[in-house]
């Protein structure tokens, strides 16, 4: 079977057949991911507004000291805005909550405490002993080639529990995954939050009662905090988790531009992406871990970025392809930090990054030396010219210029 992707990408974003969400190319050469995105020119967005008014007007709490919905939030992504349309476009009055990932960057919980200051909401927090996450963090580095598996368990399950816990049955998240890069559903079929989704995708198909292994010190102490409600909490309690992203005509970039205009948001610049909006919270999620998804996937959040621009129209193809050459193989910047949080070598780390490389989109030249195989990312090898399309800006911090160093928790801007 040839190793070549080139003839299955889509002829119009830099997606291919490959993706690991799982994309189709049809007889025109556009992908299923640009084909749902065509749909945000032609749905009535009014229309779709007032559907989201009456799905959530059975949740209003009539009390102002209840809540009428959960909402999780970090300081970066779509925050801001998610809170922008609860708090002031529903009226609704959301508990906030946020998941702490431990490699927390000052702008991230300047991000934070401004969110929560800003919209005027209450905030739940939830640190997980950090001895457990370090295990988790080396199991599923070990596993299955994820540091960032934790982190994504923990933002996906804490609304959840929340919502049980505090007898919330709505919780409300920004824009689907599966529809915004790979168009996994319609916006009209307003899909909701799944267990099996969470499972499946986010999770990597591996639970948290599946990472106990007799090859790792992992117990029941370590892991029954990542662990999804039961059916039976869940129905007593009638959770479901709504996306707005079904109801508005998403589009991170104006998004953001808008929330740093009327609500504080900072941004930062990247390496590895010309975005300065998304995850500007932690410190690895643009660097090393976006190095594993390279190393894994064949391509990085580079091209995620490029190819919403695209479908976007404010990058043409040929930007878009210079963007990612100039971004994608840019020198990790953080991983003495992460490998001293966790405690081990440089040298260990980057032989679990190469016991995890997919011979599909890498071959070894020489003992630990790899270079791409053919497909879209492998153009990246070539140096970009400098006029390569737009950039985006970033907001001017005093937080840029502060020490790097992992922030546990911040419960208002730092000082």
């Amino acid at each position: 079977m040839s190793t070549s992707h080139s003839a299955y990408t889509c002829r119009r974003c830099l997606y291919t057949g490959s993706h690991p969400l799982g994309l189709t190319i049809d007889d025109e050469g556009i992908c299923s991911g640009c084909r749902i995105h065509e749909e945000k020119d032609s749905l009535d967005w009014g229309a779709r507004w007032q559907r989201l008014e009456e799905i959530v007007a059975p949740y209003r709490v009539a009390d102002a000291s209840a809540y009428d919905c959960i909402v999780p939030v970090s300081g970066a992504n779509d925050s801001h805005f998610i809170v922008h349309l609860v708090k002031e476009r529903l009226g609704l009055n959301p508990l906030l909550v946020s998941y702490n990932k431990y490699f927390n960057t000052p702008l991230g919980i300047r991000n934070l405490a401004n969110l929560r200051i800003r919209f005027n909401c209450d905030l739940l927090l939830q640190n997980v002993n950090p001895v457990s996450v370090k295990k988790i963090t080396r199991a599923t580095l070990r596993q299955f080639g994820s540091m960032y598996w934790h982190c994504l368990a923990g933002q996906t399950v804490f609304p959840v529990q929340t919502a049980v816990r505090y007898k919330v049955p709505l919780i409300i998240w920004g824009a689907h995954q599966g529809l915004e890069q790979v168009g996994m559903f319609s916006h009209e079929h307003e899909v909701e939050m799944t267990r099996r989704y969470r499972k499946d995708h986010d999770l990597m198909g591996h639970e948290a009662d599946d990472l106990l292994s007799i090859f790792d010190t992992l117990s029941e102490d370590d892991i029954w905090q990542y662990r999804y409600p039961d059916d039976a909490d869940l129905h007593a309690v009638g959770v479901r988790g709504i996306y707005l992203g079904n109801f508005v005509r998403w589009d991170p970039y104006a998004q953001h531009e808008q929330m740093v205009a009327t609500h504080g948001y900072e941004s930062a610049p990247f390496a590895r992406t010309f975005d300065t909006f998304d995850h500007v919270d932690c410190f690895n999620f643009m660097d090393l871990h976006d190095h594993f998804k390279l190393a894994k996937h064949g391509y990085s959040k580079v091209t995620d970025h490029a190819s919403r621009e695209i479908r976007h129209g404010r990058l043409t193809r040929e930007q878009a392809l210079h963007l990612v050459r100039r971004h994608m193989h840019a020198p990790l910047q953080h991983v003495d930090l992460f490998c001293d949080w966790l405690g081990i070598d440089e040298r260990a780390l980057r032989f679990i990054v190469d016991c995890h490389r997919n011979p599909q989109f890498w071959q070894e030249d020489e003992p630990g030396r790899w270079s791409p195989r053919d497909g879209v990312e492998a153009l990246a090898v070539e140096p970009a010219p400098d006029d390569a399309g737009p950039h985006w800006r970033a907001t001017d911090s005093l937080l840029l210029d502060r020490p790097r160093r992992y922030v546990t928790i911040g419960k208002g801007h730092p000082t």
